[in-house]
């Protein structure tokens, strides 16, 4: 745990997150906001803070493999990247997990990003609460927020709690797409893939 958010203080997030609310969180790439993706309005008021017109499809962060297992169909080759680079800056597309609600994710190719961050904060809350949808803490074309400060002089009191801390700085996180037959880099990054 960071010397800034101690395991109890991610308590009054994950009561938020049951509420139905937008909460703040460091990550090891940038400082982000988070919805329960299962709850369609909390995601639905994610996209309204940040001002986002239409659907881009959220990745979704995870504790572990298994987490990861209930959101995205993680094959062979999938779970070597998780074994590899996870927890780390890279994020998997992988293809939806049956069942999984029709918002999370891009319904139309029937895919899914997932990640497992390597900040003990949000780790300990996803290890609590489960998955969460997650984005950068900004308006759609503004930067994103170094931590929770700026985060919270950017979105205010849409975002109902902001947990101490920062991301690294490392940048946004390294996309590969692993539903072809070949993996494919949507996104350069932290992690240099190598397959």
């Amino acid at each position: 745990m960071s010397e800034r958010a101690g395991p109890s203080a991610v308590e009054p997030a994950v009561e938020a997150l049951q509420r139905g609310d937008v909460v703040g969180v460091p990550t090891d790439t940038v400082y982000g906001i988070a919805a329960d993706p299962a709850n369609r309005p909390a995601v639905a008021k994610l996209f309204e803070i940040k001002r986002r017109l239409g659907i881009k499809p959220i990745p979704i962060l995870v504790a572990d493999v298994v987490q990861a297992a209930r959101v995205g169909q993680l094959d062979a080759r999938a779970r070597r990247a998780g074994l590899r680079h996870w927890p780390g800056g890279l994020t998997l597309v992988v293809w939806r997990a049956p069942g999984l609600p029709d918002w999370i994710g891009d319904p139309d190719r029937n895919t899914v990003g997932v990640r497992v961050p390597d900040h003990p904060v949000i780790r300990h809350l996803l290890s609590l609460y489960g998955p969460l949808a997650v984005t950068s803490a900004n308006r759609s074309g503004s930067p994103a927020a170094a931590d929770d400060c700026e985060a919270r002089a950017s979105l205010g009191d849409e975002v109902a709690v902001y947990l101490p801390g920062s991301g690294t700085g490392a940048g946004a996180s390294t996309v590969v797409d692993l539903t072809g037959p070949e993996p494919r880099v949507l996104r350069e990054g932290p992690v240099i893939w190598e397959d």
